[in-house]
């Protein structure tokens, strides 16, 4: 009885970070303004974080192995924020938009 409860909580947790994970990806494919890219980024490692602390709560025996990889998750994403930011910043002050249609002639 104890072992279905706990996966009964697990789910929950895995059906949120999925949740979140979709509306990341969504975010990602239907946004075209930059800033809305990096929030849906961040809801994509949101989602993540979440499994990563679902799975580490219920199925592992060792309790710091999940919370390494979500703190590794949030180092990643607050130096993406950073970076996706200032590239923000930057194409805003070249192009004077922070919509991706208008910055088609972006050449490496």
């Amino acid at each position: 009885m104890q072992l279905l409860v706990i996966h009964q909580y697990l789910g929950t947790y895995l059906v949120f970070g999925a949740m979140l994970f979709g509306l990341g990806i969504y975010g990602l494919l239907a946004r075209r303004t930059l800033i809305g890219m990096l929030i849906a980024a961040e809801l994509l490692l949101a989602g993540v974080s979440i499994n990563f602390m679902a799975f580490n709560r219920f199925l592992t025996p060792d309790p710091t192995v999940g919370q390494i990889f979500a703190l590794f998750i949030m180092a990643v994403a607050a130096a993406e924020a950073a970076i996706g930011l200032s590239i923000v910043v930057a194409v805003y002050r070249r192009y004077r938009s922070v919509d991706s249609e208008d910055m088609v002639n972006l050449n490496g």
